[in-house]
């Protein structure tokens, strides 16, 4: 599956949690960290084939990053079941959106618990486009509703500018009992203005 798609996910999921942007930010890299195998691509399309989905993609990976990661979060032990829960999500998603003939070594280097798909959708199928395409509503869903975007960390101005920009084009604002409401267009307000 793609990466934005890893990235988007760990980002949806991490909005629904009581978590600081940086950890946000870390869940969003735990959800996409297992495709740094995909570096094996510089060496060919050989390396490519033979390490995608290895190095990365397996038990011990995860849990080194989630452990890396909990350990500048607040709550060590939450956090790192959280980042490994966002990165066993990565390895599912890939099971059944990265293409036929993908192998994911999960015990690698030991051996044994090698994960096939055989009825796997390809890469660039509808599938996965929908699953990018619906989390990237959900993304611009939290941007409206919780005013920022997974840029939050990273460039906190640009992100204001993007929640700003998104809010004033998509009819956002925040009603009066501080929940938030889509803005209704003039002439169905002035309905709504005769009838009370």
């Amino acid at each position: 599956m793609h990466v934005q798609t890893h990235l988007l996910s760990g980002w949806c999921i991490a909005n629904y949690l009581d978590l600081s942007p940086r950890e946000r930010l870390f869940a969003m890299v735990a959800a996409a960290a297992a495709d740094v195998d995909g570096i094996s691509r510089i060496a060919g399309e050989e390396a490519y084939w033979r390490w995608h989905h290895t190095v990365g993609h397996n038990l011990w990976f995860g849990l080194i990053v989630s452990i890396l990661l909990a350990a500048f979060s607040s709550r060590r032990l939450y956090s790192m079941l959280l980042y490994l829960g966002l990165f066993h999500l990565h390895l599912l998603m890939d099971y059944y959106g990265s293409g036929p003939g993908w192998h994911i070594h999960y015990l690698w280097p030991l051996r044994g618990a090698i994960l096939t798909n055989p009825n796997a959708w390809e890469f660039y199928s509808w599938q996965n486009l929908t699953i990018f395409a619906g989390l990237l509503v959900w993304t611009v869903w939290i941007a409206l509703r919780n005013g920022r975007t997974p840029l939050e960390a990273l460039m906190p101005s640009l992100d204001a500018k993007i929640v700003a920009w998104l809010r004033r084009n998509f009819g956002y604002r925040r009603a009066a009992d501080g929940h938030s409401a889509v803005r209704r267009s003039n002439a169905s307000q002035a309905d709504l203005d005769q009838t009370h």
